[in-house]
């Protein structure tokens, strides 16, 4: 895929959601407060960025990531320079995503998505108006060009999502065709 995806890591960013997305997709940014690389997920496992946050905040992305985990969610919600990028990439038209806390603890903290249908971790429902919130495993937005999904369960989901929007229905059917996907996920097989 010639297209370019910035998925943000932080200390506690739950790996089920980190590490499925990365695989599927691959490039990750440290937004850790002291820009270290290594990163220590939500249950304990150590995964390594690529590069600080401020080292590509200034690239184009075709979309940015964010995998959830409370505590990852708390540090992004804390970035002022993370806020910003998902912000720009908004106002650029491209794809933001988010699963888990993000959606509620980012996104919809600081407005950055008003109007935007979404979902989130089902526990952080009541963060999310009640007349946006979205009772799927993964929602689209093609209006605000924001998806957003559930949690660690829904992984997969989100990731073949990712793939399918900037990289058409065909990628994510390529990709999917080397998992073996449980009954309900699109496999993307027309």
């Amino acid at each position: 895929m010639d297209k370019t995806i910035l998925l943000c890591l932080a200390d506690g960013s739950e790996e089920t959601e980190a590490v499925t997305t990365f695989d599927l997709l691959v490039r990750a940014a440290s937004v850790n407060g002291d820009g270290g690389l290594a990163i220590t997920g939500s249950l304990g496992v150590r995964l390594l960025a690529d590069a600080p946050l401020a080292a590509l905040a200034d690239e184009p992305y075709d979309a940015m990531v964010l995998p959830g985990g409370m505590q990852s969610a708390e540090c992004f919600q804390c970035s002022p320079l993370l806020v910003e990028c998902v912000r720009r990439t908004h106002l650029d038209g491209k794809l933001v995503a988010a699963i888990c806390a993000a959606p509620a603890l980012v996104l919809q903290h600081h407005q950055l998505f008003s109007q935007a249908n979404m979902t989130d971790f089902p526990a952080l429902k009541d963060r999310i108006p009640a007349e946006r919130w979205v009772e799927q495993r993964v929602v689209y937005d093609a209006r605000y060009r924001l998806l957003s999904s559930q949690g660690p369960g829904t992984a997969i989901d989100f990731a073949l999502k990712i793939i399918e929007l900037p990289g058409g229905r065909p990628l994510a059917a390529e990709v999917a065709a080397q998992l073996v996907l449980h009954q309900g996920i699109d496999s993307y097989q027309d």
